[in-house]
């Protein structure tokens, strides 16, 4: 296990608190790394790959881009954009909402449905951490992870 000071090659931290911070975005960007390497094969980007998810668990009925804003991780991303791109690749349709003109219903199409069957056969994101933690380390994990964000 080698510690983020020798990771970072930085000799000290001011105190624990800036160490358990910069640990914490050090984490973050190894996990978006290991993420990426393994949409990879897939052609697909990790918040597509979220946007998916989320008509998934939501079909067969619609969502709308707000709804899916709502639900997404990062709450940076271009949601428009990245349905845009997934009606490009196929994976996504838009029609008109019945009761809403100004609002537009998006539903996962079959083609996502299986993109999402081959990548869940394919692709066991709990590895990435299971390796590492055992199972009492992660329900820990986050425990703290929820206290710290109150």
């Amino acid at each position: 296990m080698m510690q983020l000071k020798k990771q970072i090659k930085i000799p000290k931290f001011e105190n624990e608190y800036h160490q358990a911070l910069a640990n914490i975005f050090f984490t973050h960007h190894w996990g978006n790394q290991r993420i990426k390497e393994l949409l990879e094969p897939f052609q697909i980007t990790q918040q597509q790959y979220s946007v998916l998810k989320i008509l998934k668990n939501r079909y067969p009925s619609p969502s709308t881009i707000n709804l899916i804003k709502s639900q997404t991780l990062d709450k940076m991303s271009d949601t428009s954009r990245i349905v845009d791109r997934l009606i490009q690749k196929g994976f996504v349709d838009k029609t008109e909402n019945s009761y809403d003109k100004r609002a537009v219903d998006i539903m996962i199409a079959d083609k996502g449905l299986t993109l999402l069957k081959k990548m869940d056969r394919n692709i066991d994101f709990s590895t990435l951490i299971s390796s590492n933690i055992s199972k009492e380390e992660a329900i820990q994990l986050n425990k703290l992870l929820d206290k710290l964000r109150g």
